[in-house]
């Protein structure tokens, strides 16, 4: 977080990085970041440690916001809810880039929240966003190497292939699932166990942009492309000839998946939630909420917990504001309700 010669406060894009990291990391670091906001406002208690090891720096967290407020001459509190409220705009922001411009309504959807801080972010976001629901899956923060461990083995080949649209064959891909499939195979991958899909990128002729839609002799893929442009762009030209300009090969194979992250519970009754401890917590300017926090893995099955509330685990935090009702799924995913 910075001031910039306006004297407006600004989060990102310049980050602390790994090293020296924020300051509430206790590694040197002196700047203000969304972590040390996050600290010194109590929605990461004390007893929370980073990946199961680090511990908070809170003294050096508060030193560092208290650095930001002079600058930006606030009251330091009000400094470490302006950082969360300018880096919450700047999400928001991203989010419907992806939903709104691109023709969809967040209202329909459920957002996952994942990684480190995702949970203290995502009821908020999906507040302002009209999203009734926000899913934490176990591990959150994990969830982007889990990802990595389970993505099939895949391979993309793409060749360019200016030719009208009645003028593509089946045999113009022969060797590009050639390559495709020997790819597989260094993989170890044994013969019959993968998938080859064709596609194509097509345009109108005389366009700039291509549209990628699926390949098959018998598919209808001309129009399948008009009705995509019209999906995408809100028009299309049935009447108008189309051109292919590159052709595609994706050949892919799952792997043998390892045991799924999943809940920890320790053994005890169906639905319990007990608080280890209770933190005040700020979530605006009219002053700390003394909430529970509670320890994600000692959470049951059909657990119901009203915010506000704090759910920790080794490799994330979750933050429940008042109003937001949470329930712990069977499969240990935690089932935020926004609202009451």
């Amino acid at each position: 977080a910075w001031v910039d010669a306006g004297g407006a406060l600004r989060v990102g894009p310049r980050s602390a990085g790994a090293e020296p990291g924020p300051a509430a990391y206790g590694r040197g670091g002196a700047e203000c970041t969304v972590t040390d906001a996050h600290v010194v406002l109590g929605r990461m208690p004390p007893g929370v440690r980073l990946g199961g090891e680090l511990e908070l720096d809170v003294p050096a967290a508060v030193r560092a916001v208290r650095g930001l407020a002079r600058r930006a001459g606030l009251a330091w509190r009000e400094a470490a809810l302006g950082v969360l409220r300018v880096v919450a705009t700047g999400m928001e922001r991203a989010l419907r880039t992806v939903s709104v411009e691109r023709g969809h309504d967040p209202r329909r959807f459920r957002l996952v929240a994942f990684g480190g801080a995702g949970g203290l972010h995502a009821v908020e976001l999906a507040r302002a966003l009209g999203v009734a629901e926000v899913l934490v899956p176990p591990e959150p923060g994990v969830l982007s190497a889990w990802g990595m461990a389970v993505a099939p083995i895949q391979r993309e080949v793409v060749r360019t292939r200016l030719v009208p649209a009645e003028g593509l064959r089946a045999r113009d891909f022969a060797g590009l699932v050639e390559e495709a499939r020997a790819f597989l195979a260094n993989e170890g991958v044994r013969t019959g166990r993968g998938r080859v899909a064709l596609a194509v990128d097509a345009r109108y002729r005389g366009q700039s942009y291509e549209l990628t839609v699926p390949w098959s002799a018998r598919s209808g893929w001309v129009a399948a492309f008009h009705r995509e442009h019209r999906r995408r762009y809100g028009h299309a030209h049935p009447g108008s000839p189309v051109e292919v300009v590159n052709l595609r090969v994706r050949a892919r194979a799952a792997r043998r998946l390892p045991g799924a992250p999943g809940p920890r519970h320790e053994a005890g009754r169906r639905g319990v939630a007990r608080p280890e401890a209770r933190w005040p917590v700020w979530f605006d300017a009219r002053g700390p909420v003394l909430s529970p926090c509670y320890e994600r893995a000692r959470l049951e099955e059909g657990a119901s917990i009203r915010g506000p509330a704090i759910v920790r685990e080794y490799s994330a935090t979750t933050l429940v504001p008042p109003g937001a009702r949470l329930r712990v799924e069977p499969e240990g995913t935690l089932r935020i309700r926004v609202s009451p």
